[in-house]
Formats: C-alpha cells, sequence, structure tokens
C-alpha cells in the first residue's frame, strides 16, 4: 500500500504539471524547429515500422550524445549475443537522436525519442516494442517507466549506473520516490564501489547492485576515414601541429567560465609562438555553434566551419567543428586535446576517447560526472590539470614544446584506460541473464481492457469446464498434437513430420482433424493418402495432409465416431489428432503442446485481452513440449523456464521449418532456394503467425517490394488478387510468393497473378534430437507401441 500511495502522489504530481510539460515543448519547438518533429514519440506515438507481433525485442535507453557513445560496443556484443533479436534505441535530446541514427543505424532496428514518464506514454511504447528486457544507460530512474516495465514481466537493468557528486543532493532530497523505484531493476551495475553504495542508500536492494566497470574504457578507437571531409582537409592544410578543443561549454552560471571565450584567447597567444598551429574547436551543444562563429569574428581569428567546407579560402586558423559524432574520429589527428567542461562548472566530459588514442589531455578542476575516472586518471600522472582559464596557454604551450613530454602523457593515457576494460562482457553476461528469465505479457489499452475483462472471465469458465470432459477412447494409440495459444504454431507441418516419422517406424497412421473453414454439409468424411477434394470439402489444413500422401484423412468435429471409422476402414494403427490439445472429448495417449518461440505464452492473458485459448494451468497436461521456429527467435532459453513451472516432467524439444524450394503454383515445377525464379518479390500470406513467413523470406534474403497479411484461413477473392497484382507491378515485382496453405486457396485463382508467375514455399518440418523425441513418444504409446519404435508387433 506504501508504493500505491507514492505512486499515486507522483503520477498526481503529474497531472498537476502537465501544463507546464506542455508548455516546454512549445517553448522549446519555438527555439528549434526540429523539436517539432520529436513530440509525437515523446507522447508514446512510436512509427508503425517499429511495431512487434510478438515479445523477444531489447530496448536500450542512452538520454543523450555521451551515453549514446558509451553503449555502441555494448550494442555490437549484444548484437552478437542476439543475432535473432529486434533492437531499439531510445534517446532524449535532439542531438542524441543525431548521433544516434549516425552511430547506431546498422546496429538497432529502430531509433526513437524516449516517451515523458507518463503511465499513458509508456504503456504506449511497450505495447508497441514487446520488449523482453529494457536496459538503461547510466542514470535514467523514471517511476513510471519502471514500474510499467515490471507490470509487463520483462527483464530491467540498469548499466553503466553512476549517480554523480552534483546530481546526488538532488537524488538524496526525492530518497522517498526512490525507494519505491529502484526496486523495480532486476539489475544494477554500477561504474564503481561508491556507486554501488549510492544506489544502495537511495533504495536499491544491495542483492541486486555490484560493481561492473565503466562501459566508456571498452570504447574502440576507430579514426575518420581518409577520405572524410574533415581528414581530406588536414591533408591539404598539413598543419604543424593540432589542438583540439573537445565539447567546450558556456557558463552554467553568471560568472562562469564561458570555455569558448577562454579557448579562443589561448589560442591567440599560443599561435603568435606556432604560426602552423591548427585550432579544432568544437562546441559541446549544437545551439552554440553561431554563438562561437560571432566569437571567432569579433576576435578577428580566421577561421572554417565543418558545415561549410566547401567555402574553402585561404588557410583557416581555426576549424569550427560544427557538427554531431564527428570529434571522435578525429583525435587521432590531434597533438593535445583540452577536455571541456572542465573548466565551467559542468561536471566535466569523457577523457577516455582521446586517451585510447594516446593523446596528452588538459583537464580542468571540474571532473565531478566523470570523478572516478579523473581520479584514477590523476593517480597515474596521465593527464595534465589546470585550475584557472589563465592556465591554459601556458599548458597548450609547454606540450606543444617538448614531444617527449607529449608521448609519455599520452603512453599513460592509453595504459590507464585500458587496464579497466571488460565492463562490456560484464553487461553482457548480465544481459543474457536476464533475457532467458523473462517472458512478459503486455495488456491492452483501454477501454478494451476493461470492457473485455468479463469477456476473458467467460472464456475461462468455459475452457475449464470442457477441459473437466472425459474423453472415450479409440481402438488405437492416439498422439495429439495442439497449442495452447491462438494462431499459427506449426501444427500442420508438425503433423505431417509425425506421420513421415511414424511411417519409417513401421506404423500406419491416420490424421483426425476437424476441417476448420470448410463449407460441406456431410458430418464427417474419409479420404484415402493422396486423394483428390476441393477445399470447399476439406478445409485447408486437410488439404495439405491429402497432397503429402502419407496418411489416410478423417474430417469431422467428431473426432471419435471419425477415428473409430478411419481405423476400421482404412486399417490405421495410430492417429495423429491435428490441433487436438483443446478437443478433451477424445482421450489421448500423447499430448504434444506446440510452444511458438516469436510469441509463446499469448501476452499471458485468455482471448480476448491475449492470445492464450485457455490458461497456461492447461500446459500441465503436455506430455511433450515443442518449441517451434526456434531457428527464428532468441526467446527458446526463456520460454523453458515457465513451461517447467507448470509442468516440471514434460521434456522439451526445438524445432523449426527448413525451406525446401521454391513451387510455381500453376505448374508444380520446383526451383532451388540458390537459384530462385524471380528478382524482386510480393509476398502475401493467411496463416495464423505471418511474421513467421517474413521472417524466413528475409532469411533467404528474398528482396521483398511488397507485403500483405490476411487472417488466418484466408478465402482469397478475385479482387484482392488483383489488387495484389496491381501493387507488385507498382513496385517492379517479377513475381508474387506465398505459403503452401495459401497455395491450396488459389487454384481458382491464380491466373490472375499473370503476367506476374506465382510460387509457394516448400518448407519440411525438423525436430532437434530427433530420436530421442521419438523414443519420448514411444514412451507413451503403452498399448500398441513397442519400446523401440520399431511398430506393432
Amino acid at each position: 500500500m506504501k508504493i500505491k500511495g507514492i505512486y499515486f502522489l507522483y503520477r498526481s504530481l503529474q497531472a498537476f504539471g502537465l501544463p507546464l510539460v506542455l508548455l516546454y515543448f512549445l517553448w522549446r519547438g519555438l527555439r528549434n524547429r526540429a523539436y517539432w518533429k520529436s513530440i509525437p514519440e515523446r507522447f508514446g506515438f512510436v512509427s508503425h515500422l517499429l511495431k512487434q507481433t510478438g515479445p523477444g525485442a531489447i530496448w536500450l535507453h542512452a538520454v543523450s550524445v555521451g551515453e549514446i557513445l558509451a553503449v555502441v560496443e555494448l550494442l555490437k556484443g549484444l548484437r552478437r549475443e542476439f543475432p535473432r533479436t529486434k533492437f531499439f534505441v531510445s534517446t532524449a535530446t535532439v542531438a542524441g537522436r543525431s548521433l544516434a541514427n549516425e552511430k547506431l543505424s546498422a546496429l538497432a532496428n529502430g531509433v526513437f525519442f524516449a516517451p515523458v514518464d507518463y503511465v499513458w506514454a509508456v504503456r504506449r511504447v511497450l505495447r508497441t516494442l514487446q520488449p523482453s528486457l529494457v536496459l538503461i544507460a547510466e542514470t535514467e530512474i523514471w517511476p513510471n517507466l519502471f514500474r510499467e516495465v515490471k507490470r509487463t514481466g520483462a527483464g530491467l537493468a540498469i548499466l553503466n549506473g553512476r549517480i554523480s557528486d552534483r546530481a546526488l543532493p538532488r537524488y538524496r532530497a526525492w530518497n522517498w520516490l526512490f525507494r519505491a523505484v529502484l526496486p523495480a531493476a532486476d539489475c544494477i551495475l554500477a561504474q564503481t564501489d561508491s556507486m554501488r553504495e549510492r544506489f544502495v542508500r537511495l533504495g536499491a536492494p544491495p542483492d541486486r547492485v555490484r560493481t561492473a566497470g565503466n562501459l566508456k574504457f571498452d570504447f574502440e578507437p576507430r579514426p575518420a576515414p581518409p577520405d572524410s571531409p574533415v581528414s581530406a582537409l588536414l591533408k591539404r592544410l598539413q598543419p604543424a601541429q593540432i589542438w583540439i578543443a573537445a565539447s567546450t561549454m558556456p557558463g552554467a552560471f553568471a560568472g562562469d567560465v564561458d570555455e569558448d571565450d577562454a579557448v579562443i584567447i589561448a589560442f591567440r597567444s599560443v599561435a603568435a609562438h606556432f604560426p602552423g598551429l591548427l585550432l579544432i574547436l568544437a562546441p559541446r551543444k549544437p545551439e552554440q555553434f553561431s554563438v562561437v562563429a560571432r566569437k571567432l569574428d569579433a576576435a578577428g581569428v580566421p577561421y572554417l566551419r565543418r558545415s561549410r567546407l566547401e567555402e574553402h579560402q585561404g588557410t583557416p586558423r581555426v576549424l569550427l567543428l560544427d557538427s554531431i559524432g564527428e570529434l571522435g574520429g578525429l583525435f587521432y589527428a590531434a597533438d593535445v586535446v583540452f577536455l571541456g567542461g572542465t573548466l565551467a562548472h559542468r561536471g566535466g566530459h569523457n577523457i577516455l576517447e582521446p586517451a585510447f588514442f594516446a593523446k596528452p589531455v588538459i583537464i580542468g578542476p571540474h571532473m565531478e560526472n566523470f570523478q572516478a575516472i579523473a581520479d584514477e586518471f590523476r593517480a597515474a600522472q596521465a593527464c595534465v590539470e589546470i585550475r584557472e582559464t589563465s592556465e591554459l596557454a601556458a599548458a597548450v604551450e609547454r606540450l606543444l614544446s617538448d614531444p617527449a613530454e607529449r608521448c609519455e602523457l599520452g603512453r599513460r593515457a592509453l595504459a590507464c584506460a585500458q587496464s579497466k576494460r571488460g565492463a562490456v562482457d560484464r553487461a553482457l553476461t548480465a544481459a543474457r541473464e536476464l533475457y532467458e528469465a523473462h517472458v512478459p505479457g503486455f495488456r491492452p489499452a483501454q477501454p478494451w481492457l476493461t470492457l473485455g475483462w468479463p469477456l476473458e472471465r467467460l472464456w475461462t469458465w468455459f475452457a475449464r469446464r470442457r477441459a473437466r470432459a472425459i474423453g472415450r477412447r479409440l481402438p488405437i494409440p492416439v498422439i495429439s498434437i495442439g497449442n495452447i495459444t491462438m494462431g499459427g504454431t506449426g501444427k500442420t507441418p508438425c503433423v505431417l513430420h509425425l506421420a513421415a516419422a511414424l511411417r519409417k517406424r513401421g506404423w500406419k497412421p491416420g490424421i483426425l482433424t476437424r476441417g476448420y473453414g470448410r463449407t460441406s454439409l456431410e458430418p464427417r468424411l474419409l479420404l484415402a493418402a493422396g486423394a483428390k477434394a476441393s477445399a470447399e470439402r476439406t478445409g485447408d489444413e486437410p488439404q495439405l495432409f491429402l497432397r503429402s500422401g502419407l496418411a489416410p484423412v478423417g474430417i469431422g468435429a467428431g473426432r471419435f465416431a471419425t477415428g473409430t471409422l478411419l481405423a476400421r476402414e482404412f486399417g490405421v494403427n495410430v492417429a495423429l489428432l491435428d490441433d487436438g490439445l483443446q478437443h478433451r472429448k477424445l482421450a489421448r495417449d500423447v499430448d504434444i503442446v506446440l510452444i511458438d518461440a516469436l510469441n509463446p505464452l499469448g501476452g499471458g492473458r485468455v482471448f480476448p485481452l491475449g492470445r492464450l485459448r485457455e490458461p497456461l494451468t492447461a500446459l500441465a497436461r503436455a506430455s511433450i513440449f515443442l518449441i517451434t521456429r526456434s531457428d527464428q527467435s532468441d526467446l527458446p532459453a526463456s520460454i523453458e523456464a515457465p513451461l517447467r513451472s507448470h509442468n516440471p516432467q514434460a521434456p522439451i524439444f526445438r524445432a523449426r521449418l527448413e525451406p525446401r524450394a521454391w513451387v510455381n503454383c500453376r505448374t508444380g515445377e520446383r526451383h532451388s532456394l540458390h537459384e530462385p525464379p524471380f528478382e524482386r518479390a510480393a509476398a502475401f500470406c493467411g496463416v495464423g503467425n505471418p511474421q513467421s513467413f517474413r521472417r524466413m523470406l528475409e532469411s533467404l534474403g528474398v528482396p521483398l517490394v511488397d507485403w500483405h497479411e490476411f487472417g488466418d484461413h484466408h478465402r482469397y477473392r478475385p479482387h484482392e488478387m488483383k489488387r495484389i497484382r496491381a501493387h507488385a507491378l507498382a513496385k517492379a515485382a517479377s513475381a508474387l510468393v506465398t505459403t503452401a496453405k495459401d497455395a491450396v486457396k488459389l487454384e481458382a485463382t491464380a491466373e490472375l497473378a499473370a503476367p506476374l508467375s506465382l510460387y509457394w514455399l516448400d518448407v519440411e518440418f525438423a525436430i532437434e534430437h530427433q530420436d530421442r523425441f521419438m523414443s519420448e513418444i514411444a514412451k507413451r504409446l503403452s498399448r500398441e507401441a513397442s519400446s523401440d519404435m520399431r511398430g506393432p508387433g
């Protein structure tokens, strides 16, 4: 109750403060038009292109430029650790967004502005991304974000955690709030032992906070390429020396040091003794670029703006680096570096980037935001520290005059930086542990949550009542293949795979199926393997069963009566019950429950609020679990824990769909995957999990120019095929591609694809540790099966 009261107070204060938030956004938008574009995302309306259909993504939040640079190597490691996972990066500043687009575009699947900490905005983003893990870089402790992440069941970690000396008093003033918020974090990796103690004093559980080092020590120095505009300029100018004034800042208050003024004054003094010196002046904030340009004009210093290199004339003495994200690649060229934010009361900036290039660094007295790093560099005598602006010119002159001292300082700085590496590996270990321990569920938005709750209760009541039914037993053993969620999990290819495997072991399998979507009024159909019948008579899946030629098929809602006749007429001695988990009227010897790795637990809610057909307690009925599409997701290891919690006895196996060939819908001609019969394709499907098909096409490298999704068991009408064809032609597609399940419904309308060719993708179901899987089935076929699965008798 105490925590609920604290959150009630926090959200009440937010409600009263909303007009001020809106006025702040208005003020920022008037100052910088680019800010207007960020406002929808700040209220949770991220691009629909980031929409996920199931859990498993990783959301990494890095508030601004420094944090973005710190997580580059971490994100590369996460990509290696989770190769099938979608990554999304949020930031809070315009400069951070610009840098993230530049530095992380090849690593992240999407970059967006973080939502304001209003619960409705946070929930909207969580429903869109459906992350299994949320990682917060450094110190962004937002109460609603933390609480809502934990309510979904996702993992939450603070990485590279720090609370600076300057920020600590503010955090202490809000200690009553943070004591309610920080326990939501599953893991906090602090930069130093002192930072760890600060998190603990603010309310973080001590067993969840550990020291892991600073991610910035794992920075990989990458010089700007020789053909970059600035590198090319330096090559033309050939300056005798280069001084970089990095991330300079204006004063924090009236009367504080303006570092750009200090640098310009120092440069004019130093340049008198070093006429070949070039200063690269890099203000920290974009809004200072034009301000600094006016100061250079006033000082009469010849300069060139990075944004106007094409206007280069004469020999500039100063290069004003008015760009974002470029500074880090230029330290290689420096002879001396002055680190901004250290003379003004700004708390300092990251000394590690120039240190990794083995460059001598001059700092001022204010390194409060990087206190631990600064103390280590001071102790190692790996930097030059000045106290006043008047000392800057002399420090630069001394280093420029003494190459030996420059070299030694650079060597110490590099050694100091390299000695503290390893934080990325520790963060990756923590991320893997959290990812494997969480499978989240995401509740619907209001008002549907309230309206759907009684319907969910009603559905659950009916599901539990149905589960209590006592099934009638066929004269032959029954293997049920089913799932607990709505939508496709790969049941049809699994049934076909089992039919083939049983035939190889001497069994005579038959397939029992309801025939969903058929329009025939016949109560049941008994069809021999390979028999021909229309999809209207049979339904979609039975068409695939029949065309496989593997087993006779019995179709009908009454599976007991249909199975009895199937055994009698065709002599089958084992029945495969398609989609049978919820069909309790028929007893079974083996219950194989398929779990889709792309959306394993249906959001954790029963229909209509989630995709569960019945509560997760039904998993206790499973004989064997089979995690399908395991090759398309990094979630299988995470899924095992909730399965074990409901059913510790059932063994867990993994399966995947392996593409085999492209098949022409009109001619039946097969084409190799390595030599596809098209260059650009438009895809469409009407299956339970359309994103699975799309991921498979992407994994094959199919160049998709158009994509259409339809509901499961969709019947394609002529006008729909014409629309698909028109869109494909407009986008210069050379073929249409679809699934085998869709192909059986296209016989009457396939000609409408002309002049485009129409292909379906032939896939094969593959189970890891197939022999052990079949042995587990053999153990449970206690009546007709032999223990070694060689067949009856």
